[in-house]
């Protein structure tokens, strides 16, 4: 893998993070206004879906190679924008704003 590939690999990586946050808190609200059967197939769904992106681009990126240092920088990020999605969903009261089919 080329030093260009890795420093793509590694930015994508920390920005996956991020998205990962911001998703992760929008999906946190969803997770509490249904009943259990969706809850446990929607996690089940919405981690798969995030997990099999992540995959499919870092194929696209450098052929599929992955070091254990692009975990860190995906829970770097997730991390480090965690608060901020949180008072973002806090701030937007996404919940309060979904019709009640959705709720």
């Amino acid at each position: 893998m080329s030093l260009s590939e890795q420093f793509l690999s590694i930015g994508f990586s920390f920005i996956y993070g991020v998205v990962l946050s911001f998703l992760y808190n929008f999906n946190y609200n969803l997770l509490f206004n249904k009943e259990k059967v969706f809850k446990i197939v929607f996690n089940i769904l919405f981690v798969l879906d995030l997990v099999l992106i992540y995959f499919l681009i870092i194929k696209k990126i450098n052929g599929g190679i992955i070091h254990p240092y692009f975990y860190l920088l995906i829970i770097l990020g997730f991390v480090s924008c965690f608060d901020v999605s949180k008072k973002l969903r806090k701030f937007l009261k996404f919940n309060k704003d979904l019709p009640k089919s959705v709720k």
